[in-house]
């Protein structure tokens, strides 16, 4: 039985020399990431396909348990939204080798735009892509939320295909008016839609935006807590992303998140300890 819990990026300037070590070569922050949380969202790869040896470094920095869940690149996913991209998938999947059982989903993140008509394009993207990757998709055009039937028509395509549904929960940013600036740009940004919360496979992953307020962020998971709780109870293996506005406490708030669930749950693995914020020294 094991939690995976993680953030939306392994580093964060407000967390040098709060929780990870200060200063830390490129090539040591993931590992040092890694000891506080077990998951993380690869983000950077929307915007650019990474160097196979970039690949290979996040691959040894962390051990094989470890779960990515990389973003397809923005040219595949919102410029050809999914049709004629052959070669630029060609191109992320060779990138993403390295990582081997690292690779826990190839994160497929549509466009507001991307509605119930476009489900086709969809159904035979996930055809054509190898079995040797897991899927998952995020969609944000509301339909998919509201109206009963499209939801169905996408939890079918997503059957059929044995991907997983990602729900992005933006619920407790939206519950009350923003009191920062993260928060007030967040609200311009993030996806306003309901939170959902059914699995359709074995592996559910969550991404839950709390607030810069670490007491309503705590409050607004509560629902995620016990719907974890259940999945874990069940036989999943769920990864939870947590994430605020400005992202500041995100990593103790992952690990506070892993220990709610573990308070009901004993039996669950538990994080490993985190590397001191000093540096190790010889002397």
């Amino acid at each position: 039985m094991r939690l995976h819990v993680g953030c939306a990026m392994w580093t964060h300037a407000p967390w040098q020399g709060r929780f990870l070590p200060s200063p830390l070569p490129q090539g040591e922050r993931l590992r040092a990431y890694a000891s506080w949380c077990d998951a993380v969202e690869g983000n950077t790869t929307f915007y650019a396909t990474p160097a196979r040896s970039s690949v290979e470094s996040w691959a040894r920095q962390t051990d094989p348990s470890f779960r990515f869940v990389v973003k397809l690149p923005k040219p595949i996913t919102h410029e050809r939204r999914l049709t004629g991209a052959e070669e630029e998938l060609r191109t992320f999947l060779e990138a993403m080798e390295p990582l081997g059982p690292r690779a826990h989903a190839l994160w497929i993140q549509l466009p507001g735009s991307f509605a119930p008509t476009d489900l086709g394009a969809l159904a035979g993207f996930l055809r054509g892509l190898p079995r040797s990757h897991r899927y998952a998709v995020e969609v944000r055009h509301r339909a998919f939320f509201d109206d009963e039937r499209s939801e169905r028509l996408l939890e079918r395509v997503l059957a059929d295909a044995g991907a997983e549904w990602i729900p992005f929960d933006t619920t407790t940013l939206f519950q009350s008016p923003p009191t920062s600036d993260a928060e007030r740009d967040a609200w311009t940004k993030k996806p306003r839609v309901p939170r959902r919360s059914r699995a359709l496979t074995d592996r559910p992953i969550v991404r839950y935006l709390g607030r810069d307020s670490t007491e309503r962020t705590v409050e607004g998971w509560r629902h995620w807590v016990g719907t974890v709780t259940g999945w874990l109870r069940e036989g999943r293996s769920p990864t939870v992303f947590i994430h605020t506005p400005d992202n500041a406490d995100a990593l103790p708030l992952a690990r506070r998140f892993h220990d709610e669930v573990r308070a009901g749950l004993p039996e669950l693995d538990p994080l490993p300890d985190p590397l001191p914020v000093e540096p190790l020294t010889l002397f």
